[in-house]
C-alpha cells in the first residue's frame, strides 16, 4: 500500500499544477476534537420529572371514528410511580380527567406506561402507551397502545402525542 499512497502524491501535485485544486488552499483541514459517538442510556432516574405534553388522534368506535385531543400535566417519579391531570375533548365533549399508574424506561430510551384514568373519581378508562424518550431524557413522544373500558372492552386507537419536561 506505501507505494500506491506515495505514487498519489505526485498525481495530487501535478493536478494541483494543472489548477484542478486551489493552490493555497489546503488539502486537507483537520479541526476540532475527534470523539467517540456519543453513548446515551436511560433510566427511570434520567427521564423522571413533570413533563408537558399535547396527544391528538381518533377513536374507532362502532358508529365511526371519533377526534380525540387532550393536554396533560405529569409526574413521573424515579420509583416507577405516574400520575397526571389531562385536560380533554373527545368528539368535542371536554372533561377534566386525572390518572396514576406504573412506567418503565429501558436503557435504549425507549418504555411504556399503564394507567387508569378517573373523572370526578369514576375509572373512565385503562391505557398503555409505548414510550420514546429523546434529548437526554427531555423530550417524549408517544403512541397509544391499548384503551380499555371498565367493563373489558377494548377500543381501538390510533393517537400519539409529544412531552417535554418542565
Amino acid at each position: 500500500m506505501k507505494p500506491m499512497f506515495i505514487a498519489t502524491i505526485p498525481a495530487v501535485l501535478l493536478l494541483m499544477a494543472a489548477g484542478f485544486f486551489p493552490s493555497k488552499a489546503p488539502l486537507i483541514k483537520a479541526t476540532g476534537t475527534v470523539r467517540a459517538e456519543e453513548v446515551v442510556l436511560c433510566s427511570l432516574a434520567s427521564a423522571a420529572g413533570n413533563f408537558g405534553a399535547n396527544l391528538n388522534g381518533t377513536l374507532i368506535l362502532p358508529t365511526g371514528p371519533v377526534p380525540v385531543a387532550a393536554v396533560v400535566r405529569a409526574t413521573a417519579d424515579s420509583t416507577g410511580t405516574l400520575s397526571f391531570t389531562e385536560a380533554r375533548s373527545i368528539g368535542g365533549g371536554f372533561a377534566n380527567e386525572t390518572a396514576t399508574g406504573t412506567w418503565t424506561v429501558n436503557p435504549d430510551c425507549t418504555g411504556t406506561a399503564t394507567f387508569q384514568v378517573f373523572e370526578s373519581g369514576q375509572l373512565v378508562r385503562t391505557s398503555t402507551l409505548s414510550l420514546v424518550f429523546d434529548d437526554h431524557s427531555r423530550e417524549l413522544r408517544f403512541v397509544q397502545e391499548s384503551l380499555t373500558l371498565p367493563d373489558g372492552t377494548n377500543v381501538p386507537v390510533i393517537i400519539s402525542g409529544e412531552g417535554r419536561k418542565m
